[in-house]
């Protein structure tokens, strides 16, 4: 996972100036200058986590250090400016978007079946996660 190409499409989605390599892994910086932002990408793609290798996605911004632990899959989208990255397990999703706009989110261990509910029975909060987490549901069925 985590071809060249893969990370090479997440630099044009994000305005990132360059992919750098750094031996183990990708590191891509988002800058939004208007709002003087930036936030720093790592794309670990083969990373031993505990009995597992898998992907390990880091975001550091000036206030915030956010890690995404065996990264699934991720959904790239040039109209809205921003990749999500996913994890999941039979029943949870964790989900990790980053914006063009050197901004991010993070939605964590959430019900697999909330992304494709009717979000308007929900309060905003959930309703959030579920819309942000549903740009990937592909990825979802996918694995179904």
């Amino acid at each position: 996972m985590f071809t060249k190409e893969d990370v090479q499409k997440i630099q044009a989605t994000l305005g990132a100036a360059e992919a750098i390599w750094e031996g183990d892994h990708h590191r891509l910086k988002v800058v939004q200058t208007e709002e003087k932002r930036s936030l720093v990408l790592e794309i670990y793609p083969d990373t031993e986590l505990g009995n597992n290798r898998g992907a390990l996605i880091v975001v550091y911004t000036g206030g915030a250090h956010l890690q995404l632990h065996n990264c699934s899959g991720f959904v790239a989208s040039e109209e809205l400016g921003e990749v999500t990255f996913v994890a999941e397990t039979k029943d949870r999703i964790s989900g990790l978007v980053v914006e063009r706009e050197a901004a991010c989110s993070l939605y964590s261990d959430i019900n697999r079946d909330l992304i494709s509910s009717d979000f308007s029975r929900f309060g905003v909060e959930v309703m959030l996660s579920g819309v942000a987490l549903s740009l990937a549901e592909d990825l979802f069925n996918d694995k179904s």
